[in-house]
């Protein structure tokens, strides 16, 4: 299976995709160029076959190999503990924002789980890894901005202080969409925060990048910037 796999994989291959894909994700070497639509056309076939036997043998050389396992995982059915044990598994091979934010949309499972995600989720937020600070705050973004959790996520969003990159514009994007759904709220979360500057100002940003958001609020939140 393995070896069909891989094969499937470099049938796919799209070099002007590739170049655009790499300037995308600059820290990131070994990516083959096969889009998103049609690894999830794989995916989606390995869910139906042994998926857990593809998991356990796979191989993690390409970019898309790893992308690969993160979506078999979303499609898989199982119960929510067993497949918990293999999104363990799969976070530490986390190396790039589109590994991160791809994996995390396709845990739809998520909506079914809400409370035992949550407490699954806890321990990520104050991790020392970036990438693992990115997947709980996109898990977050994705699933728990809503009445039930806003409170929460806010101040989650603001006891986070990492120094990465990734890490400060997940927060960043995060915020952007809490004000979106809850501009009320957030705003009063904006107007006493501990977020460093660089985060605070990209949630700025990001909140008047929104087609949601109209020209007159637009240019408040810019007056805000430290």
């Amino acid at each position: 299976m393995i070896e069909n796999v891989r094969n499937q994989i470099f049938e796919l291959i799209d070099t002007d995709y590739q170049k655009f894909s790499a300037a995308l994700i600059p820290n990131i070497n070994n990516i083959l160029g096969v889009r998103l639509p049609e690894l999830r056309k794989i995916a989606k076939s390995i869910s139906k076959d042994d998926w857990r036997n593809y998991i356990k043998l796979a191989e993690n050389e390409y970019f898309e190999e790893v992308m690969l396992q993160g979506m078999v995982i979303g499609y898989a059915k199982a119960d929510i503990e067993e497949l918990l044990t293999y999104v363990s598994s799969f976070v530490p091979k986390i190396d790039n924002w589109s590994t991160c934010d791809s994996f995390c949309s396709g845990l739809k499972f998520t909506k079914n789980n809400k409370n035992l995600m949550w407490e699954f989720l806890k321990p990520f937020f104050c991790s020392k890894e970036e990438y693992k600070i990115r997947f709980g705050v996109v898990m977050l973004l994705n699933y728990y901005i809503e009445d039930n959790y806003i409170d929460n996520v806010l101040k989650i969003l603001n006891s986070i202080k990492h120094e990465g990159f990734y890490a400060k514009m997940a927060v960043a994007w995060a915020i952007s969409i809490c004000y979106v759904k809850y501009p009320s709220i957030t705003l009063e979360y904006l107007k006493n925060n501990s977020l460093d500057d660089f985060t605070y100002n990209k949630a700025l940003q990001k909140i008047t990048e929104s087609n949601r958001v109209d020209k007159e609020t637009k240019s408040f939140i810019r007056s805000m910037k430290r």
